[in-house]
């Protein structure tokens, strides 16, 4: 652990009412909830970086990865991590990491169920260390084996190139399901955080149109849904960092290549008029999160087209919580409870 990073937590260890003196003397609401103290000095420091929309994308991610990097807990040790890459839509490679859990005693002898994810940012930043600490506790504790992937990004590659490998990747993983350990006959689930929890709800709906066979699971995590939304949560937790309404128009300006694309079911998913048929659903929120309302929302619009789904709203945390579970208990209290929930539908 970095100096800054024990700075850091040694810091989040100072009583609330002193931490949230420190970062604008009164706790913050908004539409009801209560932003967790620790959550808030965090969100002061934050602001005080230059905002990535005045940087390159390039050096945004770096300053991303930087920031993340403070903030997120080690990969847990019991879980093997390998680096591979399988192909890609379009000829290109696409480079995947596979975490392994230890053999469980709860769950000894039982071949192990698998997910692919796919990771935050915007499309434009985030890769495959930015949920590195998550998919290691999504492995252990829903004992599963995860295949994350690094889809191409924004403005480099626009939409839908990130969509495309998002659909090849769960393709080609359950195709070829026993080359990452897991068995033929064992469920294989989707997920992802963010853009990532959009590609997730876009691979099931894009399933059900091909008319193959839908994951066992979708997880989806303050999932992205609807690029052209403006309501509600947009606008009351629109200046909450680490995601604001103008980092999202940025996303939206490097990601897409005009309005059409807004229109599109495969970037905005919540647009689909039949949700029915598709697979069970997780949808997680944050209370201080642009995306929360989009979020919910999506998960009622499943609830109503009879698709099993579990709603949950982590009222205190913001965006980015799964990686935030170094400094921040509450995050990493949500981390591993999303990861359990996981377990449960799988088994």
């Amino acid at each position: 652990m970095s100096f800054q990073q024990l700075l850091v937590k040694g810091l989040l260890k100072l009583p609330a009412s002193l931490l949230v003196k420190m970062s604008g003397g009164k706790p913050i609401s908004i539409d009801g909830n209560t932003m967790d103290p620790r959550m808030q000095f965090l969100m002061a420091q934050g602001m005080k970086a230059p905002a990535i929309t005045t940087l390159s994308p390039q050096d945004a991610r770096t300053a991303t990865d930087e920031g993340l990097a403070l903030l997120d807990a080690k990969p847990r040790k019991s879980v093997t991590i390998i680096n591979r890459a399988i192909p890609g839509p379009d000829g290109n490679e696409l480079h995947v990491r596979v975490y392994v859990p230890a053999e469980n005693p709860m769950h000894k002898g039982q071949p192990m169920a698998g997910m692919v994810y796919y990771h935050m940012g915007g499309f434009v930043i985030g890769n495959l260390e930015t949920c590195n600490t998550f998919c290691s506790i999504l492995a252990e504790d829903a004992h599963a084996i995860i295949v994350s992937v690094d889809y191409r990004l924004a403005p480099e590659n626009k939409f839908p190139a990130f969509v495309d490998d998002a659909v090849h990747a769960y393709d080609y993983i359950s195709e070829h399901r026993r080359d990452f350990g897991i068995t033929s006959f064992q469920p294989l689930a989707v997920g992802g955080d963010s853009a990532g929890g959009m590609l997730s709800a876009v691979v099931c709906q894009e399933i059900k149109r091909k008319g193959g066979n839908q994951p066992k699971v979708q997880l989806l995590i303050y999932p992205a849904v609807d690029f052209a939304d403006e309501s509600g949560s947009m606008k009351s937790c629109g200046e909450v960092y680490p995601l604001t309404s103008d980092i999202m128009a940025w996303f939206a300006e490097q990601a897409l290549s005009g309005e059409a694309d807004l229109e599109d079911l495969r970037a905005s998913p919540m647009r689909e008029k039949d949700l029915s048929g598709l697979a069970p659903a997780i949808v997680a929120t944050a209370g201080f999160d642009p995306l929360r309302d989009q979020g919910e929302a999506y998960a009622k619009r499943l609830s109503d087209a009879d698709v099993k789904t579990t709603y949950i709203c982590y009222d205190t945390l913001t965006h980015a919580f799964t990686a935030m579970s170094g400094v921040l208990p509450p995050a990493k209290a949500a981390c591993e409870e999303l990861a359990v929930k996981l377990g449960r539908m799988l088994r």
